[in-house]
């Protein structure tokens, strides 16, 4: 929409106007995702009703207007939502209530949960390689974006795809091999490794969409590529893929949204770090008076900031749920346990980052540098507590 400015610097009350609400901007196509997703919601509260109780059916409909708003917002996540969702029902169609059948051609290389990760473990692989060789030719040619890295971005949405899809299948395998004591995907590092692959790159790709930076893809799949790595040494090394009970400490339903919630700050803050990195190279480009190949350092703080923004407000968010399991499982909110410590460390750092830059009007290198070292406090929060310190959050460890 074209909008017009009077001398005075505001928008004209013709442009005001014009502005339509955002339910008016709407269209079929987001009225019949809604649909959808209401009634797969119905659909699963029919059919595996008697496996939730009253507060698994509030998160199982929260999740679902949670789907339609984001689907909305970014609309993307429509088509990546139900073809999700179609896939995995395609494999308990396949499973047909009996993992013996995790044998047959489509489930062992396709559709079961470990064939699904495979998949996303190597396409984020390609993803890297698209990238870096699509930002090498794009910076050669001088151009915006090329094939190349049109097919990174492709390949980023089939590995998050993948992913979602078998952790969605590795929930009805748990019911599977234990009916008593099947549970979400979210118990162990393997599982949550993969649903933090999952929620970076959808994030990522939602940024690089707004703000056209395609270039910035292989800083944040480079990462990704590294927990890849993590995985699939854990996987091997451990046997970490294989679906276990429930330790009785994480027998609660609220460990199905403080987990996720806490994911989408871990995954943000990652990706805020990858493109300090970034930023600082193109600050050291623009200093020295040559051409970047990357996009201009302030496009890169601004999505840094954003990144920041976000999964502060989701960290928030998740510490505050997790307060409140405490008070539920323990019957206090905060015993400063040293998960709990290093966790307020995390939310502290990223305050004060955010205070720094709205309020005191901190730009450049000292930001890009404290989101980069944000990242090291925030893997020793999620795994280095769970190495070397002892608490009540000790069955965590690798």
């Amino acid at each position: 929409m074209n909008q017009t400015i009077n001398n005075t610097g505001k928008l004209s009350e013709h442009a005001l106007l014009a502005h339509k609400p955002f339910l008016l901007r709407l269209n079929v196509l987001d009225w019949l995702f809604a649909l959808v997703v209401a009634v797969t919601a119905v659909f699963a509260q029919f059919h595996v009703g008697h496996h939730m109780d009253i507060y698994e059916v509030v998160i199982l409909w929260f999740c679902a207007v949670s789907a339609v708003l984001l689907g909305w917002f970014f609309k993307p996540l429509r088509w990546f939502t139900v073809v999700s969702v179609l896939l995995a029902y395609g494999a308990v169609q396949l499973y047909g209530g009996d993992i013996a059948r995790a044998d047959r051609f489509l489930l062992k290389y396709f559709l079961s949960s470990q064939s699904a990760v495979m998949w996303q473990c190597a396409t984020v692989f390609l993803a890297l390689f698209c990238y870096i060789a699509g930002a090498f030719t794009a910076n050669r040619r001088q151009t915006a974006t090329n094939t190349l890295l049109g097919i990174g971005t492709a390949l980023t949405w089939v590995s998050a795809l993948a992913g979602f899809t078998g952790l969605l299948v590795r929930w009805h395998e748990s019911y599977l091999l234990r009916p008593d004591a099947g549970h979400i995907p979210v118990s162990n590092l393997y599982e949550v490794f993969i649903l933090f692959l999952v929620i970076t790159a959808l994030m990522y790709l939602y940024y690089e969409s707004k703000f056209a930076v395609q270039k910035l893809g292989g800083f944040v799949l480079s990462f990704m590529a590294a927990v890849v790595v993590f995985v699939l040494w854990y996987s091997l090394s451990r046997e970490a893929h294989a679906i276990q009970p429930l330790i009785p400490a994480l027998q609660s339903w609220w460990m199905k949204i403080h987990v996720p919630a806490n994911f989408i700050g871990y995954g943000a803050f990652c990706i805020s770090a990858m493109l300090g990195i970034a930023e600082l190279l193109a600050i050291r480009s623009e200093n020295a008076g040559k051409k970047s190949w990357l996009p201009d350092s302030q496009t890169i703080e601004e999505v840094m900031y954003k990144a920041i923004a976000v999964g502060f407000l989701f960290f928030t968010i998740a510490t505050i749920l997790g307060a409140l399991w405490a008070a539920d499982a323990w019957g206090r909110y905060w015993s400063w346990d040293p998960k709990e410590t290093w966790a307020f460390i995390v939310w502290l750092n990223y305050a004060v980052w955010l205070h720094m830059r709205l309020v005191a009007g901190w730009r450049g290198k000292v930001l890009a540098w404290w989101a980069i070292i944000g990242l090291f406090i925030t893997a020793f929060a999620f795994i280095g507590v769970n190495m070397f310190l002892s608490g009540l959050h000790s069955y965590g460890t690798l």
